[in-house]
């Protein structure tokens, strides 16, 4: 009796933060950039935006890559019912940050696994951080010693980001990094990876 063949897995992310997440489940995996277009639709809620993302990015790469399962991921900020996405400058993470201060903003994070003959898994998260006040100084001081320009939020909480918050609520700590790790290894086993 031979072995059945290994699932093949991609990563459809250029994210690092990611990827390192995704090596925690010691799975091997391929890295594909999905090339799609992030860019909401008239009216889309951030919820709807962050869902159709992920399975967009997943779908993009799982079309190329017979036999595989492929994983898309997507995160944002939303405060006030609008979304805040990654600010690419400077000026627009302390603008980002500054909006923020003193309020509870919500994550949301959408998983979606593809696999190329069309079969699918979904999951999401929604992550509470509660930021403390923040003083301009300090958020000057803060984007300017971590650079957070290519995150969703315009902070990195598995860095110093953390010290601007007062609390997080959440049912999985690797969330607000961009890859909720306890759904991911749910939706894995779902369909068929070899995990504890």
């Amino acid at each position: 009796m031979t072995a059945p063949a290994p699932r093949r897995l991609i990563l459809a992310s250029t994210s690092p933060y990611r990827r390192e997440l995704l090596a925690r489940l010691r799975l091997p995996f391929d890295v594909a950039a999905p090339g799609v277009d992030e860019s909401a639709r008239p009216g889309e809620s951030p919820l709807a935006l962050t869902r159709r993302l992920a399975f967009d990015k997943a779908s993009a790469v799982a079309t190329h890559a017979p036999g595989a399962w492929v994983i898309g991921s997507d995160q944002l900020a939303e405060l006030d019912g609008k979304a805040l996405g990654k600010p690419g400058r400077p000026d627009v993470a302390f603008t980002q940050l500054a909006s923020m201060s003193g309020r509870e903003v919500v994550f949301r994070t959408a998983l979606s696994l593809v696999h190329s003959d069309g079969r699918r898994l979904d999951a999401q998260d929604e992550t509470r951080v509660a930021f403390r006040t923040l003083t301009a100084g300090e958020i000057s001081r803060y984007v300017e010693a971590e650079q957070p320009l290519d995150c969703a939020g315009s902070f990195k909480s598995e860095g110093l980001g953390i010290a601007l918050f007062s609390a997080i609520r959440t049912v999985d700590p690797t969330a607000l990094v961009g890859l909720p790790l306890i759904a991911t290894a749910r939706l894995l086993r779902e369909a068929g990876f070899a995990l504890p």
